[in-house]
């Protein structure tokens, strides 16, 4: 059974930026990549509509209209339900893999078999509450769609060490970049919005209904 979104989403997580490389998967029709670094991200969810489920995600700077955000071009999960929801509510281009999280003391560590990439870092003690506003880009199956959303927790800055990938040409992730971590994370994924026109406006409308039944749910 689907769970619609809006989406409330519990747990910790791994992130830090990568520099993009020309090599880098391309965006989705209707999508313009814009300069500046990817952002990696490793999570472990504790809550969420479908239950308890794993995710790595890679989003690189996009744009759609006057609109910019992350369009995520990688994303592998280890919940079936996830997939099937993440494809349908938003366009997510998700995946089933097999996900391992590993807390050891501070260390976190997420590694994706398949991808045979591994994220890791270390949380520290001095962290701060905060609340961002987030957004992705992503193509539907009735096109282009603006994802908004808000994450808040407790976050601190560490380095976040990348190793592997190679067989999903993911090597390009490779290394060890500035990240952080963050704890008691709550994020909250609204309805995707379709823009019309020029895409340029700061409000894009929901989408409506007529195009939504078109949609369908696609196999896990």
């Amino acid at each position: 059974m689907t769970a619609p979104a809006p989406w409330s989403l519990t747990g910790e997580s791994l992130a830090c930026l990568v520099r993009t490389p020309g090599s880098a998967p391309p965006l989705p029709a209707g999508l313009e990549r814009l300069p500046g670094p990817s952002l990696l991200v490793a999570v472990s969810y504790s809550g969420s509509p479908v239950g308890r489920y794993l995710e790595l995600a890679v989003g690189q700077p996009a744009r759609l209209g006057a609109r910019p955000g992350w369009c995520i071009t990688t994303m592998v999960v280890d919940s079936a339900e996830s997939r099937a929801d993440g494809r349908l509510n938003w366009g997510y281009p998700k995946e089933l893999g097999s996900l391992t999280w590993r807390s050891d003391g501070d260390l976190r560590e997420l590694q994706w078999a398949e991808g045979g990439l591994t994220v890791s870092g270390r949380r520290t003690r001095a962290r701060l509450p905060f609340l961002v506003p987030v957004r992705s880009l992503q193509r539907r199956a009735d096109g282009p769609v603006v994802v908004p959303g808000r994450l808040w927790g407790r976050g601190c800055f560490t380095d976040v060490q990348v190793a592997g990938g190679e067989e999903r040409g993911l090597d390009w992730l490779a290394g060890t970049h500035i990240g952080g971590h963050v704890a008691g994370m709550r994020l909250l994924i609204s309805p995707a919005r379709r823009p019309f026109g020029w895409a340029s406006s700061l409000r894009a409308p929901l989408l409506s209904p007529e195009p939504a039944m078109l949609l369908r749910r696609p196999a896990a």
